[in-house]
C-alpha cells in the first residue's frame, strides 16, 4: 500500500522552498491581496490575467483577439519575472465572455503558445470584473532551472 502521507525528506525540502511573489503593477493586486504570479520551487502559477493596459485602462475594448494578446504579453512578463520562460508553460486557462468568438482568442493562443502547444481549456463565463473584458487567462508553469 502507498502512503498518502510525504516522506520526512520531501517535508524537509518542501518547507526550505523559498516563495517568490511576482507583481505586474495592476491596480487589482493589493485590493484583492493576490499577485500576478507565484513561484514556489519549479512550480510557477501566473493568476488570472486581464487586458489592461499600461495606463490602467483596458486594452482594445471589443477586439477579442487583441485583449488576448494583451494577456499573454502580461503572462510572459510576469514568467520572465519569475526566472521561467514562455516555453515552461505547460497548462493554459482562457475565460471569455462570448464562447462563440473563441477562435479569435485561440488565434492569440496559437501565436504565443502555437509551438509549444501546452494542455488549454477555454470557457464561457457570465462576467469579469470589468464590463469591456472580453477575456481573462491564467497558466501553470514547471521551471526547471535549465
Amino acid at each position: 500500500m502507498v502512503s498518502a502521507e510525504p516522506s520526512y525528506c520531501q517535508r524537509e525540502r518542501d518547507r526550505n522552498m523559498p516563495r517568490q511573489n511576482v507583481s505586474s503593477g495592476s491596480p487589482f493586486e493589493t485590493p484583492i491581496g493576490f499577485s500576478r504570479a507565484v513561484r514556489v520551487g519549479p512550480l510557477l502559477a501566473v493568476s488570472g490575467t486581464a487586458p489592461i493596459a499600461d495606463d490602467g485602462g483596458t486594452t482594445a475594448p471589443g477586439d477579442l483577439h487583441a485583449q488576448t494578446l494583451r494577456c499573454f504579453e502580461i503572462t510572459k512578463q510576469a514568467i520572465a519575472d519569475a526566472g521561467g520562460k514562455l516555453s515552461d508553460v505547460y497548462r493554459t486557462r482562457v475565460m471569455m465572455t462570448d464562447i462563440s468568438r473563441w477562435e479569435e482568442a485561440a488565434r492569440a493562443h496559437g501565436e504565443f503558445f502555437g509551438d509549444i502547444k501546452p494542455a488549454c481549456t477555454f470557457v464561457e463565463v457570465s462576467r469579469l470584473i470589468k464590463e469591456d473584458w472580453l477575456v481573462e487567462t491564467e497558466a501553470d508553469c514547471y521551471v526547471s532551472g535549465e
